[in-house]
């Protein structure tokens, strides 16, 4: 599951574990990221362009346009085969036109994958266009189990935390339209992850954090080596690349920031749980990223979980 690096803004988060009629019900407002919170997670430039979006982005379930003339976003899981093609169409203009990435030639334009049908595929919309603009797709541990592995598996050996694999949901496939990453698909991504999580029970979340290698890895080398032991997992949690990035043959020792995506995901309390894999397909560095909803950060939980 290989997440873009910086064309998303991609692991989400939250709103409340119930909802009612659209008058009473507490609606998943964006609205609640202040600009100091989102400025913590994100960085300042991430932040305050999407601060415009984000007052207007009152989401529900199948969300609600807060003003009409200001953008808006739906969040909805994919139901006919017609909305994950969407999703895949979205992913192929990303993934293979914009980043370059190796994929399967497909005369639809369509980026598909054996896991595709074991997943469940989150859109966000946009409300006056109603085209796909954000899509992450979500594969829980009973559809894991069927197939036999996550995506994970193929750029890690997973063994020591094989235990696990019953709690635990892998997200992938990350990714946001060119035209609307500014923060608040970003957000409305996450609040549909966290509806996700809390409806199910599920308490953690996996997935490949990626880190673009256009410079031939040496910023990827940089941001691994600068990460704290705060910022790793416990070593019984660490898995191992099966496709090691070479380390010792890059600039390791730039000054660098980590992506938005990963400063968020680390901002939020998750933790790196590998050393980087290189994924050819994707031209990426990949770092084995995992989140526990009760290690969320308690600065962030009450924005996100409602807690």
């Amino acid at each position: 599951m290989s997440d873009i690096p910086n064309p998303i803004g991609s692991f989400e988060i939250f709103a409340p574990k119930k909802i009612k009629s659209p008058k009473k019900s507490k609606l998943i407002t964006l609205q609640k990221l202040s600009k100091k919170v989102a400025k913590k997670l994100f960085g300042k430039k991430f932040a305050t362009k999407a601060r415009a979006e984000l007052s207007s982005a009152n989401t529900e379930l199948v969300t609600q346009v807060s003003k009409p003339k200001k953008p808006g976003f739906k969040i909805v899981w994919a139901s006919t085969p017609g909305e994950i093609k969407e999703a895949q169409r979205l992913r192929y203009k990303v993934f293979a036109e914009e980043m370059g990435a190796n994929l399967p030639n497909n005369s639809n334009g369509l980026d598909i994958d054996e896991f595709d049908s074991y997943c469940d595929h989150l859109l966000i919309r946009d409300e006056e266009s109603l085209r796909v603009v954000g899509t992450y797709r979500v594969l829980p541990p009973h559809k894991a189990q069927e197939i036999g592995r996550l995506y994970s598996d193929s750029e890690f050996d997973l063994s020591r935390i094989d235990h696990l694999r019953p709690k635990l949901v892998e997200l992938g496939r990350s990714c946001v339209h060119q035209d609307y990453r500014s923060g608040a698909v970003i957000m409305a991504l996450w609040s549909g992850i966290a509806q996700y999580m809390q409806k199910n029970g599920y308490e953690i979340m996996l997935g490949c954090a990626s880190i673009p290698m256009a410079d031939g890895g040496h910023f990827a080398a940089s941001l691994y080596n600068s990460l704290n032991n705060d910022q790793m997992a416990p070593t019984e949690f660490h898995a191992f690349p099966r496709l090691p990035l070479p380390l010792e043959k890059l600039n390791g020792g730039l000054e660098v920031q980590p992506p938005p995506l990963i400063k968020g995901y680390l901002k939020l309390g998750a933790k790196i749980c590998s050393a980087p894999a290189w994924d050819p397909d994707f031209n990426t560095a990949d770092l084995l990223t995992m989140l526990r909803l009760s290690d969320t950060n308690p600065r962030y939980a009450k924005h996100f979980l409602g807690l």
